[in-house]
């Protein structure tokens, strides 16, 4: 029995797609023939606003800034979240379930909430204008949901396997190397694309954190909107190039996405 083709998803995905399109296409547009009229190609694309960012140190640097802070918070989040999810995994303690389902509240909490707080101590620690700063400041968010995703997939490892490494004469650290952290590595590519996407996209944090040398490209088109408003193909053309790291981080990780999604706690 042959299953019948239904067109439904094809649509859906397409109508997701069309602000993506309409997006590529204003970048290959100038602002004139984006203002003459509604064109569903552009009438002569050009690469000028693309060369125009990658030709300006104020533009192209706001993409390293970005791209270094947030690998430093997915490399944070995940080291100190497998340890920890390890633990509420195999051991219990007072409060352990309690203290498990609050990190939800941290992880619900606004960013906006935290705005003075951080701003506070990372000026009194002298790290204003730092990735570092960008980089911990978003650890209080995705530390939480890392330790969920993956207190899920370690608790899919049998407990057997802990016992049997260690009588082999496993230690703990050749245990988690050798042994768990392969088990796990799905739920490692889920949390460190959840890590990634929170860090990439959130604005709010890493435009106060930052003044001149760690400014996010974020940070760098909110201000550039203001100033620069009838140049809607420059900042297309930013919006376009920002949407690149995170279809990177989907191809190097898809393999073990895939089998991510499926598994551990956001089954």
């Amino acid at each position: 029995m042959t299953r019948k083709f239904s067109p439904a998803p094809a649509i859906y995905v397409a109508l997701l797609m069309v602000p993506i399109y309409w997006l590529i296409v204003m970048s290959l547009k100038t602002n004139g023939e984006i203002r003459g009229g509604l064109t569903l190609l552009p009438q002569a694309p050009t690469f000028a606003n693309f060369q125009l960012i990658f030709s300006s140190p104020a533009w192209y640097l706001g993409y390293v800034n970005a791209t270094i802070y947030v690998l430093m918070n997915v490399c944070i989040s995940i080291v100190v979240a497998i340890p920890a999810a390890y633990a509420f995994s195999r051991y219990r303690f007072p409060g352990d379930r309690i203290l498990f389902f609050g990190f939800l509240v941290f992880r619900m909490m606004a960013p906006a909430i935290l705005l003075v707080p951080f701003v506070q101590i990372f000026s009194d620690l002298g790290l204003i204008d730092t990735y570092i700063a960008v980089a911990i400041a978003h650890c209080f968010f995705n530390v939480p949901i890392a330790i969920w995703i993956l207190e899920g997939f370690i608790s899919s490892v049998p407990r057997e396997m802990d016992e049997s490494a260690m009588m082999d004469g496993y230690g703990f650290a050749r245990f988690f190397r050798c042994i768990l952290l392969p088990q796990i590595a799905p739920g490692i590519a889920v949390t460190a694309f959840f890590c990634f996407m929170f860090s990439w996209i959130e604005l709010l944090l890493a435009n106060a954190l930052t003044v001149v040398h760690a400014k996010p490209i974020g940070a760098i088109m909110t201000r550039a909107g203001g100033v620069l408003a009838a140049d809607i193909a420059l900042l297309a053309a930013a919006s376009v190039l920002s949407l690149i790291p995170g279809v990177i981080m989907i191809v190097f990780v898809k393999n073990h996405l895939a089998r991510g999604f499926s598994m551990g706690r956001i089954s």
